[in-house]
């Protein structure tokens, strides 16, 4: 199995400020752990910059106009109370955006199996119109939209288990029926968005998890909502927005999720992956923000990916 892991050099300029919890010692943590001997045969790619119409593909212009021409020439510029800019996130958000793409296409050219995209800032909070949530682009929406466009192929699914709801993701495509979103998150949580009732057009699966819930009541809900319905739209891609703040040690949330849970839903999605569309997966880094946490999930996911047969 090959697998691509996409990360630059720029991830690490995008300064969020002292305190921030989504700063570049994220990155170095993930690192830390993916340079281990176990994952020499990791594939590293260095992450393109991405071209403005692909980000345009599900963002306004006047949204990205707002956040490129927002980047400040030096310090720290807020474009709301949690997402800041800094002189280096310009560069940064586009080469997450550029990474996912490249995945992609990596994936339907064969070149790899599936990847992994250890990017910032993340995305799946920013809305078509606007920037929230630490997020300036959203990368996985992006990349289903280059996978359609791109590469003609109709029906994405995007798999979300970061503890907080994938607004942004959801937003996007609550009217596109070729496109599916299901989400498990900490229930009334922020962006308070992700109701079971919230159904789009017959297309949004959400799974909202009580505070407290482990990895029972994790698998309970994907088994029990989220799976099937994967499995009965017949992706032609998979893309998940990887976050690991479910982990029981995160401090973003109250999920008691561990490394063992996400290992488990890397390779259930993987299976569905190599049923339905020739195990072609990408995924992308969203939250986690307990360091150890975070580089041994991501270990855990990735370990699945590289292993899968």
């Amino acid at each position: 199995m090959t697998t691509f892991y996409y990360t630059h050099p720029s991830f690490l300029t995008h300064d969020t400020g002292p305190g921030h919890p989504e700063n570049a010692l994220r990155l170095r943590a993930i690192d830390t752990v993916l340079n281990r001997s176990e994952f020499a045969d990791l594939l590293k790619k260095e992450a393109p910059r991405a071209e403005i119409g692909q980000v345009l593909r599900v963002h306004t212009e006047a949204h990205a106009n707002n956040v490129l021409d927002s980047i400040p020439e030096y310090g720290i510029h807020y474009l709301d109370p949690d997402t800041p800019v800094s002189p280096g996130s310009g560069e940064a958000a586009i080469r997450a955006v550029g990474a996912v793409c490249a995945a992609v296409d990596a994936v339907f050219a064969g070149h790899a199996q599936n990847a992994f995209c250890g990017v910032r800032p993340p995305g799946h909070h920013a809305e078509a119109g606007h920037a929230m949530g630490f997020c300036l682009f959203n990368n996985i929406a992006i990349a289903a939209e280059h996978a359609r466009q791109w590469h003609g192929i109709h029906r994405v699914a995007i798999i979300d288990f970061d503890v907080h709801h994938g607004n942004g993701t959801q937003h996007i495509f609550a009217d596109n029926r070729d496109v599916l979103y299901a989400s498990t998150h900490q229930d009334h949580w922020y962006p308070g968005t992700g109701s079971a009732k919230e159904t789009g057009v017959g297309n949004i699966f959400n799974a909202p998890l009580s505070a407290g819930s482990g990895g029972t009541e994790f698998r309970a809900a994907m088994n029990g909502k989220i799976l099937p319905v994967i499995d009965q739209f017949k992706p032609e891609l998979i893309l998940v927005s990887a976050g690991f703040d479910a982990h029981k040690n995160d401090p973003l949330g109250a999920l008691r999720l561990d490394e063992g849970d996400f290992a488990w839903i890397t390779r259930e999605l993987l299976n569905l992956a190599e049923k339905h569309c020739g195990g072609k997966l990408v995924s992308a880094l969203e939250g986690g923000y307990n360091l150890e946490a975070l580089g041994e999930s991501v270990g855990a996911h990735v370990r699945e990916l590289m292993e899968f047969k």
